[in-house]
């Protein structure tokens, strides 16, 4: 009577309850659950036709488009191992992940051919599928999608037995210093993981969900899932388009997404924001990067997004904490709710036990002073780095896994990340959080976005420098940061130098990449990353 627990099952639900349900919405196009679920088996039988077998591993470089999906359902039901890959890594990494992922087979989109042509002779794949997409050409010779799923019959996929502990996808890191590292995540994790983001973020059959967050980056956070679970409809996006989305919010009646703090950044500063009523007040939850309390207020004034702050890693599948709203925080100031919304908050009802540690493995006191590094362990934490035993036993040691991320518990057990490891600064012997600096940045009505990092410095031996990005027509000089700063916060707190940009360097998910920030200041010292 034992069934694994794989998210795959819940197609065949959907597909079973709500066959003429709308499933997906791509641009002009529609399919209910009948349709999208036939288009999915139809790449399962083209691919085993193509030789694909149980624990084989197909890349996919797509966007956020109905393929992308198909893609998910239609690989992972073969027993076969999807590998997700960020279409806007350089053609260098494309090399080495496909290669390294021991990829059989490529889906890729038009758009993104042309990097794929610059290493296409070094790779081993054994076929090419290119979705087509309109104003494009490929630069690359391979099969249409299209025509690949045309050319089987139309039967069901062959009935693969699924154990639950076997790898799902393997999704690869951004590498900074060292080479991405294939994350290796199992249907079982995938389950779980996909269970928490329906419960937490409370899924329900008529929603509609907007995937605002790329699906590579750790399976949509496990939307791809447990969308399709409740039997609600997703909505597709190619990309981060702030009016689009806007737009979608009312015409699709849009009732929850999720995204990085950097997209409710780009959304609430779109001058389209402030003429635009939103009816339908989506639930967003928003994870990433430690979102400032202003930027929460101000995505819940300006917009009347209902913020839930997530946390998690892809090696975490990705959820292990979520910040759960109590009534009593209705009563507290929009400050005040905002402050608590900014925190990472607690367990997750499926994910295991996560916890902040000393060096020496103690729990901190729950006192939000005591400064340890986040660490979980359960279902949903990753097998392990792909062919990398070295980097698993670095992260992973006596049954738990170290984040790398540095914060404090609250008296209530709310969890909140002070910095990462590598990004805290220490001046003359004090820590200072970058991401607290940061927090008081976007306060100020003339900064659109902040990153604060160390910078070498002979008397104290680092301090912190704010690099911003000014909103338009914004004449905010260095010094009138700095004395906002020292106004709002501890004096040594406060930036001793800023500099101003016109773009943060960003991963594809909005991540800031404060490495390359540093680089020009730490170049040959010991702090570069």
């Amino acid at each position: 009577m034992f069934s694994p627990l794989t998210p795959l099952d819940w197609k065949r639900r959907a597909v079973k309850y709500y066959p003429q349900k709308k499933a997906v919405i791509d641009g002009e196009k529609e399919f209910t659950y009948e349709e999208f679920g036939e288009r999915a088996d139809r790449l399962s039988v083209a691919l085993h036709e193509a030789g694909i077998r149980k624990g084989d591993h197909v890349a996919v470089m797509l966007p956020n488009t109905h393929y992308m999906l198909e893609s998910f359902y239609g690989i992972c039901q073969l027993g076969a191992v999807m590998v997700p890959l960020n279409y806007r890594i350089s053609a260098e990494d494309m090399e080495y992940i496909i290669n390294h992922s021991d990829a059989k087979m490529l889906i890729v989109d038009e758009q993104f051919t042309e990097p794929i042509k610059e290493v296409e002779d070094h790779l081993s794949l054994e076929e090419i599928i290119v979705v087509a997409v309109e104003g494009y050409e490929s630069a690359v010779k391979g099969l249409d999608y299209e025509a690949f799923l045309e050319r089987v019959p139309h039967h069901s996929p062959p009935e693969v037995e699924i154990d639950e502990n076997q790898l799902l996808t393997l999704n690869y890191t951004s590498g900074t210093t060292s080479k991405p590292k294939g994350v290796m995540l199992t249907h079982r994790g995938n389950y779980l993981n996909a269970a928490n983001f329906m419960y937490h973020l409370r899924v329900e059959h008529d929603d509609v969900y907007l995937h605002t967050l790329p699906m590579f980056h750790a399976n949509g956070w496990g939307g791809v899932w447990a969308i399709t679970a409740a039997g609600a409809t997703h909505v597709c996006l190619r990309k981060v388009d702030p009016p689009l989305i806007l737009d979608l919010f009312e015409d699709k009646k849009i009732s929850l997404l999720c995204g990085a703090p950097t997209v409710v950044n780009m959304l609430i500063n779109d001058p389209k924001a402030k003429e635009t009523e939103i009816k339908t007040r989506p639930r967003m939850a928003t994870a990433g990067a430690p979102p400032a309390a202003a930027l929460i207020q101000k995505a819940q004034d300006i917009l009347g997004l209902n913020m839930t702050h997530v946390y998690g890693l892809t090696e975490t599948s990705p959820f292990i904490l979520y910040n759960e709203w109590k009534k009593e925080f209705d009563e507290k100031s929009a400050d005040g709710q905002a402050m608590i919304k900014a925190r990472q908050g607690i367990e997750l009802a499926f994910n295991g036990e996560t916890k902040v540690v000393q060096q020496d493995g103690q729990e901190v006191a729950w006192n939000g002073k005591e400064l340890g590094e986040i660490v979980t362990r359960g279902n949903v934490v990753m097998e392990g780095y792909y062919k990398d035993r070295e980097k698993t036993a670095e992260a992973m040691k006596d049954g738990w896994f170290y984040t790398g991320d540095l914060a404090v518990t609250h008296p209530d057990g709310y969890i909140e990340i002070r910095d990462r490891v590598k990004d805290m600064i220490i001046s003359g012997g004090e820590n200072i959080s970058s991401t607290e600096v940061e927090g008081v940045l976007y306060k100020h009505p003339d900064v659109l976005e902040a990153a604060v990092i160390a910078i070498p410095d002979e008397k104290w031996g680092e301090v912190p420098k704010a690099i911003i990005v000014r909103k338009d027509n914004a004449g905010v000089t260095e010094q009138a940061i700095i004395d906002y700063c020292r106004e709002n916060m501890a004096h040594f707190k406060a930036p001793k130098a800023v500099e101003f940009v016109k773009a943060l360097p960003k991963t594809a998910t909005g991540k800031l990449q404060k490495f390359r920030l540093r680089e020009m200041h730490w170049e040959g010292t010991k702090k570069v990353n």
